[in-house]
């Protein structure tokens, strides 16, 4: 499971464009708690602070602890606004768990045990559908990957939900269908070697043809 993150925040005295500014200048970084069915909170946060936990890599992924003037809350973070040009968090979005909450992340995916499958070894190639899935999450156990036993698996084989035990507290977000998540694949290689095969059969197959009209002629 993810960590829990933790970071300080003050309250934000003044709404609008020229008060967020004014906070950026000094090195903060506006941002909102909401949720819970309870009443939004206007914050800021110190910029730095805000980008060391972007560094951990799985900020989005991770409940983070806002501690308000002593008042701490437990929220997911659901958004954050980017500079265009810098890439500096211009807004944060954080949303306010309730207790026992569920919540909708998506998490990555790892391959494990690579070298126990046949396809790979003989030169197969993992074609990769999705990189993370959308699970729903009991907030308290997030986990921060999902790996997936390649154990066996040869060309032309493929990876689905339904072979996937989940972590207990997480089930899959999308539900209407069995979807793919990566498979094995031919080599470009081996491919057009049998793209070749194919092209000499039908080849000899029409010379074949040719010989056998060309004989029946001779004979009437």
């Amino acid at each position: 499971m993810s960590d829990q993150l933790s970071i300080a925040a003050e309250p934000r005295e003044r709404a609008g464009k020229g008060a967020s500014r004014a906070l950026r200048r000094e090195g903060r970084v506006p941002a909102v708690i909401y949720g819970d069915k309870k009443e939004a909170l206007a914050i800021h946060v110190e910029a730095r602070a805000l980008n060391k936990l972007l560094g951990t890599g799985h900020f989005m992924n991770s409940l983070v602890e806002v501690d308000v003037n002593g008042v701490k809350t437990r929220t997911l973070p659901k958004d954050v606004a980017f500079d265009p040009v810098t890439d500096r968090p211009l807004h944060v979005d954080f949303f306010r768990l309730a207790k026992g909450a569920k919540v909708q992340v998506n998490i990555p995916v790892v391959f494990i045990n690579e070298e126990a499958s046949p396809g790979l070894k003989r030169g197969g190639v993992m074609n990769v559908v999705r990189h993370e899935l959308d699970l729903m999450c009991d907030a308290d156990h997030i986990p921060d990957q999902i790996e997936i036993d390649v154990t066996g698996l040869e060309i032309g084989d493929s990876i689905h939900i339904s072979h996937i035990t989940l972590p207990e507290g997480s089930e899959s977000a999308i539900t209407d269908r069995d979807f793919t998540i990566a498979g094995v694949t031919a080599p470009s290689a081996l491919k057009s070697s049998d793209d070749a095969s194919e092209d000499d059969d039908v080849e000899e197959t029409e010379v074949t043809e040719q010989n056998a009209d060309t004989v029946e002629g001779e004979d009437s």
